[in-house]
Formats: structure tokens, sequence, C-alpha cells
């Protein structure tokens, strides 16, 4: 039975690596890049690009991790030189005085919204860790990302993790942990300085002691005590996707000990996938009995099932999670089937409709990340 669910995920996932090698990356590379002002275009459809959209700081950083991945996925197109050029944008038009980075620019780099969130610094820090991957350890790279977790400490800290932002601190945000504990598990595999074991340590233990209920779900807003806000609060939920991304990277934190952080992600990828999963699809909401708040859904939280999946089943070695992989791939097959190859569609409505709309590039980053994770968990189970 394993070894079926095997083939099959392998089957899913070399589909899924040719469409992102000869279709995704190509046409991302071509339409997606600003030549003129070297940035990265926010959406793109069967016309190209939106032009003067104004580009947010998490699209730009995002755009530099796909492409900084995509030589070890495959892909000879110009990785490296889209890398660099869209990570010099991002330094010369987010950064500022105080070292930390703003949330939007209009397309000329001109500075538009200088608020700062947690959010945001999380994928710069992901960004100029990823980068290293084709850039190599540039002493400027290292000394950027010590500098900006300096800034996160000195300005965001709190007691216990950080504030969502400087001007809006609370409620606090399990989601920017979520990618914080992200760049630091991808700062440690690129440097050898303890600060960054210190901060995924930080960030895993806070999952374990506060954000994850007793009922093994892990919600989205908190107080200043990190004490889970009501269901009636606006943005309140169980989200599956996040179900499935923190579980994902509890793993990776701890996927050798086998010890809580292993059961706490076991149990998130049970609540996703038993309660998350509707007509085949990982849907938005739950509410806190895990009852349907959203039928609705996106292109990521399937991505982020995929991911889980995947790895569990390399972990475990059981067919069941191999069998949720395969599901989950045809789930996000299902948004890549669009007209223009190598676009997407981004939304699927309750009633199963996508909606009409241009694919936006910050989804490039949940499917890179899906289908490299996807073909590491592969290789890793032999």
């Amino acid at each position: 039975m394993v070894e079926t669910a095997l083939g099959r995920a392998r089957q899913a996932h070399a589909s899924l690596h040719e469409w992102l090698v000869q279709h995704a990356y190509p046409i991302w590379a071509a339409q997606g890049f600003d030549a003129g002002r070297r940035g990265f275009h926010e959406r793109l459809d069967a016309q190209g690009p939106r032009v003067q959209d104004p580009r947010r700081a998490r699209v730009a950083t995002r755009q530099v991790y796909a492409f900084a991945r995509a030589p070890g996925l495959g892909w000879s197109g110009p990785a490296r030189q889209l890398v660099e050029a869209g990570l010099a944008f991002f330094l010369d038009h987010y950064r500022r005085p105080d070292g930390l980075f703003r949330t939007l620019v209009a397309a000329d780099g001109a500075p538009l919204d200088e608020r700062v969130w947690l959010y945001d610094q999380a994928f710069a820090l992901l960004a100029l860790a990823s980068c290293q991957q084709v850039l190599g350890a540039r002493p400027m790279l290292v000394e950027r990302g010590v500098q900006l977790r300096e800034a996160l400490y000195g300005q965001l800290r709190r007691p216990r993790g950080f504030s969502s932002g400087l001007s809006e601190p609370l409620p606090l945000l399990s989601n920017p942990h979520m990618h914080l504990f992200e760049s630091a598990l991808a700062w440690q595999a690129v440097s050898t300085d303890p600060a960054w074991t210190v901060l995924a340590e930080e960030i895993g233990a806070l999952a374990l002691e506060r954000l994850i209920q007793p009922h093994g779900g892990l919600p989205e807003l908190f107080d200043e005590h990190w004490a889970a806000l009501p269901e009636g609060a606006k943005g309140q939920a169980i989200e599956p996707g996040h179900q499935f991304e923190w579980c994902w990277l509890l793993l990776c934190w701890d996927a050798e000990r086998c010890g809580p952080a292993r059961r706490a992600a076991e149990r998130l990828f049970e609540i996703g996938s038993g309660c998350g999963i509707v007509d085949g699809v990982a849907i938005n909401a739950l509410r806190a009995d895990f009852s349907v708040q959203d039928a609705a859904t996106r292109l990521w939280p399937q991505t982020e099932w995929l991911k889980a999946a995947s790895l569990l089943g390399a972990l475990t070695g059981q067919a069941r999670y191999w069998e949720g992989a395969v599901a989950a791939a045809a789930a996000l097959q299902r948004f890549l089937e669009h007209p223009a190859r190598g676009l997407w569609h981004d939304k699927l409505t309750g009633a199963g409709g996508f909606v009409s709309e241009p694919a936006p590039a910050s989804s490039l980053y949940h499917i890179v990340c899906a289908i490299a994770e996807f073909g590491a968990a592969l290789q890793r189970a032999g």
C-alpha cells in the first residue's frame, strides 16, 4: 500500500515540477519582472503585468525567494540576475533609516506607506537567507540579516514574541511568528550564528506553550499576554492552511526528536485534514469547535497541505500521509489549470467557481516551496 501511494505521489510531483520549470518560471521571469525599474510586478494576467500597481514588501521578498530556489529545481533561466536585481530593488527602496522595512512603495520605488509590520520583516529575513543559495554567503547579506534581527529585537520585542507592527502592536498575531520561525530555520541552514537557533527555539516554544490551544488547534489572534482572543473577534479563526503550515515547520524544527513538537504537528495535521478539507480542497477557516466558518478557499492552503502531508509521509512511512499528499497535489493542480499556462487561479468560492482576476505574484512563493519540499520528502522516503 505504501509503495502504491508513493508511486502516485511521485507521478503527482513530476507533473507539478514540469509545470513549474517549463511554464511558471519562464512566464514570471519574462513578464513578472520589470526590466526597466528592476523590480517584480504584483500581478499577471493573459495580457501581461499590471505595471502601475503599488508594490508590497512581502511580494518583493517572496519573489526573491522563489527565484533563489529555481536553480535547485532545475530551471536554467537567469535566476541569479533576477535575485540580484530584485534584492537590490528591495534594499534600496523599502529599507527605513531605523533598519526596518516599510510595507509599500510605488512602481518606481517611491515610498507609499511607512508602516512596519512583523510579517514583512519575516519575509525580508527569508529573502536574505534564501538568496544565498544562488549568490553565496556575501558579507553584505549576512550583515543585513543580523541588522534586521537586531532591529526586530530592539523595536518590536515583547517579553515573549514580537509586536505585530510599530504603530499597531496589538492584537498579537500567530501568522507573522510562523513566518519568522520559517526565516530563522532558513538562516540556521546557511549560518553558524547561534542567535538564529535561539530565535527558532523561542518561536517553537511559543507555539507549543501558548499558540496551540488545548484542543490542539492554532488560532490567529491573541491578546498582549498571548491568550487567544474570543471567536467573535474580527479575523479570529482556525485556518486549515495555517494548521498545515505550522505542522510542517514544527516537523522541520523537531523532526528527529519525536517529542512534543512532533505530537503537536500530527494533531495540527489531523485538524486540518479531518475538518478543513471540503469537496477535495483545504478551505479558508474553521470555528473553534472545528465546524466550517468559511468554505471558500485560496491556492495557498493547498500548498501547505501538500508540504505537511508529504513530510509526515517521509517521517512516518505511513501510506495515509502519502495519500494525503496526492490529494493535496490534486487540489493544487485545480488552481494551476489556467488558460495562460504558468499562471493560476487564486480564489475558489464556496460555490465551486474560480474568481476571475489576475494571478497574484505572492502565490509563487507558496507554489515553489510546496513543489520543492514535496520533492525533498520523496527523496527522503527513498
